[in-house]
C-alpha cells in the first residue's frame, strides 16, 4: 500500500511543479487585461460654477453643475480581435438646480487590452468625428505597471495628446494613489454659430457694444487624476475647466463655462473597491498560486519519494515477521533449523532448536503457545500393494 501512495504523491507533486510556471506566465496574461464587457457610471460635481445659458442669453453664476459619465464596452466592435477593447463614453453636463442640460459629449476609444495604449480602429471617434487620430492613453493607465513618470494622455476636448506629469503620491480612501497633472493650454476647439454682441464680449466702444461678432470657441483646463499604480485604474478626477468664446482679433472674450468638476466621494470609494478587486486577482495569479504550487509540488514530491523508499520490496519480510520459505510454504521468520518464532523465546516446555517440541521443519509454534510436534504423514499404498497389505 505504501508504494502506490508514494507514486501518487510524486505524480501530484510533478503536476504542481509543471502548473506553477504555466499559471505565472500564461494565465497571468489572460487575467491582467482590460475587460471587453465593461460598464461604469460615474458622477462629477462642481460647486459655484458658471455657464452661458443659450436660451436665456445670459451667464448664470454660482450654480452647481454635475457631469454624469457612463462608459460601456462594445464586445463586438473589435471584429474578433481579442487583444483590442472598445469602450464608448457618454457625458451629460447639467445644472443640478434647474435640471437643465448644459452640454452633451460622446466619444469611442479602442485600445490594447494589455498596454492600454490607444489604437485607431473599430469606429473610434470624438463627437461623431471619425477622422480624429488618437494616440497615447485614454481612460486607463498601463495595467499593473504604472510608473512615477510622465505619460501622454489624449485630451478629448482639444483632440490631441498632451503630457500628464507625475506629481506625487496621495492616500485616497486608504489606497496609496499616484497623482498626475495635465495642463491643457488655451486652444481653439471649434467655430460656433453663436454671434454675441460686443457688450457680451466685454467691448467698450459704443459702436462695438451694439454689434454682433463671429467668435471661436477656446478651451483650457488643469486636469488631475489619482491612479492606483497596481492596476492603472483612475480613482479620482479633478477637472478645472474653462471654456470661452473669442473674436477673431482677440479683442472680445466671454466665459461660457467655468467649473471645477470632482469625482463624488461615493464613486471614489467604489473605484477603490473595484481596483482592489482587480489587484487581488492579479496578485493571486502572479504570486500566490505560482509560489503555492511550487512549494506544494516540492513537498509532495519529497513526501512521495520518502514513502516509496520506505515501502518493502517484493519478497521482503512484511510486518509481522512471516515469510515464504523455499518450498513455497509460509512460516515463522526463524532460521532454517526451525527456531522459535519471533518474540516466542522457548516454546511451551522450554525446548529450543529443532527438537519435537521445538520448531521443526514447518517452523516453531506461535509465541507462548503449547508445544506440538509435526510429522509428515507416510504415503498410503495403492494398487496391488494395498490389497496385499490388506490380506496380511
Amino acid at each position: 500500500m505504501r508504494r502506490p501512495l508514494g507514486l501518487v504523491l510524486v505524480g501530484l507533486g510533478s503536476f504542481l511543479l509543471a502548473l506553477a510556471p504555466l499559471v505565472r506566465f500564461y494565465v497571468t496574461g489572460q487575467v491582467v487585461r482590460a475587460p471587453l464587457n465593461f460598464y461604469q457610471a460615474t458622477e462629477l460635481e462642481a460647486r459655484d460654477a458658471q455657464y452661458y445659458d443659450l436660451l436665456a442669453r445670459k451667464v448664470r453664476t454660482g450654480v452647481t453643475l454635475a457631469a454624469a459619465n457612463t462608459v460601456r464596452g462594445d464586445t463586438r466592435a473589435n471584429r474578433g480581435d481579442d487583444g483590442i477593447a472598445v469602450w464608448d463614453s457618454i457625458t451629460e453636463i447639467y445644472d443640478k438646480d434647474r435640471r437643465k442640460q448644459v452640454e452633451f459629449q460622446t466619444y469611442r476609444i479602442a485600445f490594447d487590452r494589455r498596454t492600454s495604449e490607444l489604437v485607431n480602429c473599430c469606429g473610434s471617434h470624438v463627437g461623431g468625428d471619425t477622422r480624429v487620430r488618437m494616440s497615447g492613453y485614454g481612460l486607463l493607465f498601463p495595467l499593473g505597471n504604472v510608473q512615477r513618470r510622465d505619460y501622454p494622455v489624449f485630451d478629448m476636448s482639444t483632440r490631441r495628446s498632451l503630457p500628464m506629469r507625475f506629481d506625487g503620491e496621495e492616500r485616497i480612501h486608504g489606497l496609496n494613489a499616484y497623482r498626475f497633472v495635465q495642463q491643457v493650454p488655451n486652444y481653439r476647439t471649434a467655430k460656433i454659430d453663436l454671434r454675441p454682441t460686443g457688450e457680451m464680449l466685454g467691448l467698450r466702444g459704443a459702436a462695438d457694444r451694439r454689434r454682433t461678432f463671429k467668435v471661436d470657441r477656446y478651451f483650457s483646463a488643469t486636469i488631475t487624476v489619482w491612479v492606483d499604480p497596481r492596476t492603472g485604474i483612475p480613482i479620482k478626477h479633478d477637472q478645472n475647466i474653462r471654456s470661452t468664446v473669442e473674436t477673431e482679433d482677440g479683442r472680445g472674450k466671454m466665459v461660457v463655462a467655468a467649473a471645477r468638476l470632482v469625482t463624488v466621494d461615493r464613486d471614489q470609494r467604489r473605484n477603490v473597491d473595484t481596483s482592489n478587486g482587480y489587484a487581488f486577482q492579479r496578485r493571486l495569479v502572479e504570486s500566490v498560486l505560482p509560489i503555492g504550487g511550487l512549494a506544494g509540488g516540492l513537498v509532495l514530491l519529497a513526501l512521495g519519494a520518502f514513502i516509496s523508499m520506505r515501502a518493502p520490496k517484493d519478497g521482503g519480510t512484511p510486518r509481522g515477521g512471516v515469510t515464504r520459505k523455499p518450498d513455497g510454504r509460509f512460516g515463522a521468520s526463524g532460521g532454517p533449523s526451525g527456531g522459535p518464532a519471533a518474540g516466542g523465546g522457548s516454546s511451551g516446555g522450554g525446548s529450543s532448536g529443532g527438537g519435537p517440541s521445538g520448531g521443526g521443519p514447518a517452523g516453531g509454534p506461535a509465541a507462548g503457545g503449547p508445544a506440538r510436534s509435526w510429522r509428515t504423514p507416510a504415503p498410503r499404498p495403492s494398487g496391488a500393494g494395498a490389497r496385499r497389505s490388506g490380506r496380511s
